[in-house]
């Protein structure tokens, strides 16, 4: 029997060579995707292994947690099997890596006077700022998304 494995959108671990700063710390490689993690979990966009982790959810919605400290407890690791059909089909359309537009507003929305985007601080200011950003991209994905009015009989 084959198996299949999930699709991995991102891991620290990716980021912890090449231009990752040496004065940094493995944590500050969690930071950008734990806050889209946050913002998931926010929007209801999560399933699967991380819907299991209600402790986890509950804590990060109490803001006990932050997206961060979530991405952590997931092993660093953000996979579709994580999300919803709808949650995968916005992180394939924005949150890819190689030619999604979230890295690029992240560091438009919090990068500003920054050495890079692993100085980015886990607040909640910071989260805010960005999820207000993802909140608008993900109503513009909608709205070209979804049905259109004139194709009635689907």
């Amino acid at each position: 029997m084959e198996t299949i494995e999930a699709f991995v959108y991102d891991k620290a671990k990716y980021h912890c060579g090449g231009q990752f700063p040496p004065d940094q710390t493995i944590e500050q490689a969690m930071v950008h995707t734990g806050m889209y993690l946050g913002w998931i979990i926010d929007t209801e966009l999560y399933a699967g292994e991380l819907a299991e982790e209600r402790e986890t959810i509950d804590a990060f919605k109490a803001r006990r947690l932050t997206g961060p400290e979530v991405y952590r407890r997931c092993d660093a690791c953000f996979t579709e099997s994580m999300l919803n059909e709808e949650g995968n089909a916005f992180s394939q359309f924005y949150y890819d890596i190689e030619c999604g537009r979230y890295l690029a507003d992240y560091e438009d929305t919090l990068c500003q006077g920054l050495p890079s985007l692993y100085h980015v601080k886990d607040t909640w200011e910071n989260y805010y700022r960005i999820k207000a950003v993802i909140d608008t991209r993900f109503l513009g994905w909608k709205k070209r998304s979804g049905p259109k009015p004139w194709v009635f009989w689907k």
